[in-house]
């Protein structure tokens, strides 16, 4: 059987006057009056002799697991596709609707169930579209859209968005992950069906103002359809302590239509460097894993231990002192977070799904290990447990480091899953196309 692939969308725009997720507080600057694009839930189905997978994306903030999973179970049962074989990742978009219970936010239930149906109706769409297809990766390198945002300070702590017009600021506290991959698909007499593009940077355009928007993912997904390419579904990368924003000041802040503009011509050039095959041997493993939960001290509780920053683009520490009695309670009720890892292998691609805001660094270390394979590495997939920054990270504090609903696991959460996620990927056979 030759590969066979199909895409679909589905328009999941709220309505104006929803909350939105943003930075996470409800106040007259998170109620929507104003949308600037649409949203979409979107989906790739592929098929091949022996497996088939599916990819859906979404332009929201992100997805709990106990959803993804009722979308998964849907499908089941209405398609006959393995629920397992699905990977439903959130773009980690800021700028659209409440999906989640954080910090002052509270998430919108009517809007849950249109992101439900929209993605189960994509990824129904896509079925029933497949034909024969190719299948050609690419990638290539973006200096200018992502940047490590932590800067570690003289007295050893880190900050996140700071400046080093600050003269107690140092050194960034870490790398950044420059490759955009993309996994483009065309039908066999050579006409674009559509693409993945894969990308690590926090899409927080709007995040703190009215208006509704797909951000810099949706920007490019309509730049690519000028180019040609109808479909295109976003999967960001290790972005935990990735913005658009240079703290060095040394490149200047690019609006979401610059940097969506900007990986849309990353896109065609990696599409240049692609080579096509419609032989693909698809696979898929994942593994769920107990996370522990940090050790909860009095010093977590009032935000007092090294290097601890309690900001979200403002200073209220209000927020923190409601959000933390809450998060405790669900640390005592549940005793650990069940994350599932996810792989996939298209030959000598293989792609890895991580249900929280891993660091740079982890989604480095993945692409390390997977050598000789060719590696991307996909957050907000499959759930959201929270920040997961490597054990240094946390030799400097920072927000991503400090307790509350957004950040509550063990500083060896990232060993756990990492090593989960390499351990998934060698059980894949060594392809060289």
């Amino acid at each position: 059987m030759p590969l066979k692939a199909g895409f679909a969308k589905i328009d999941i725009t709220p309505h104006i006057g929803i909350k939105k997720a943003g930075w996470l507080k409800f106040d007259t600057t998170d109620v929507s009056d104003k949308i600037l694009d649409p949203l979409y839930a979107k989906a790739l189905v592929l098929q091949s002799e022996k497996a088939q997978i599916a990819f859906i994306s979404l332009d929201v903030l992100s997805i709990r697991w106990t959803q993804a999973n009722s979308i998964r179970k849907r499908i089941q049962e209405t398609c006959g596709f393995s629920g397992a074989n699905i990977m439903i990742a959130a773009t980690h978009n800021h700028a659209g609707p409440a999906t989640v219970n954080l910090g002052d936010a509270r998430r919108e239930e009517g809007y849950l169930q249109l992101l439900e149906n929209g993605a189960v109706q994509a990824f129904q769409k896509a079925l029933a579209a497949v034909q024969e297809a190719q299948l050609g990766f690419g990638h290539t390198f973006e200096w200018q859209v992502g940047f490590n945002r932590r800067i570690v300070m003289r007295d050893g702590t880190a900050r996140m968005k700071g400046s080093f017009a600050d003269p107690n600021s140092l050194y960034l506290e870490g790398p950044i992950d420059p490759e955009v991959g993309v996994i483009a698909v065309r039908s066999l007499n050579a006409q674009n069906m559509g693409l993945i593009v894969n990308f690590a940077c926090h899409p927080i355009h709007h995040g703190g103002d009215t208006v509704v928007s797909a951000g810099f993912p949706g920007v490019l997904a309509r730049e690519m359809e000028k180019k040609g390419w109808p479909q295109t579904l976003f999967f960001n990368g290790a972005c935990g302590n990735i913005s658009y924003q240079d703290p060095t000041g040394v490149v200047p802040d690019k609006t979401m239509e610059m940097a969506g503009k900007a990986l849309a011509n990353d896109a065609e050039r990696a599409i240049a460097t692609a080579e096509y095959s419609k032989d693909l041997e698809l696979r898929c493993v994942s593994k769920s894993i107990r996370i522990p939960f940090r050790k909860i001290t009095e010093h977590e509780v009032k935000g007092t231990t090294w290097g601890a920053q309690r900001a979200v683009e403002h200073e209220e520490t209000s927020m923190y002192d409601r959000d933390i009695p809450r998060t405790i309670a669900k640390i005592r009720k549940k005793k650990f977070n069940l994350a599932e890892i996810q792989a996939f292998q298209l030959n000598r691609l293989v792609m890895v799904s991580i249900p929280a805001e891993l660091f740079v660094e982890n989604g480095l270390w993945i692409k390390k290990k997977a050598y000789p394979q060719h590696a991307l590495v996909v957050t907000h997939a499959n759930g959201m447990i929270g920040y997961v920054p490597p054990q240094e990270a946390f030799l400097h504090g920072g927000y991503e480091t400090t307790f509350a609903g957004w950040s509550r696991l063990s500083s060896k959460a990232a060993g756990l899953i990492t090593r989960t996620a390499v351990d998934l990927l060698r059980k894949f056979p060594i392809r060289k196309g």
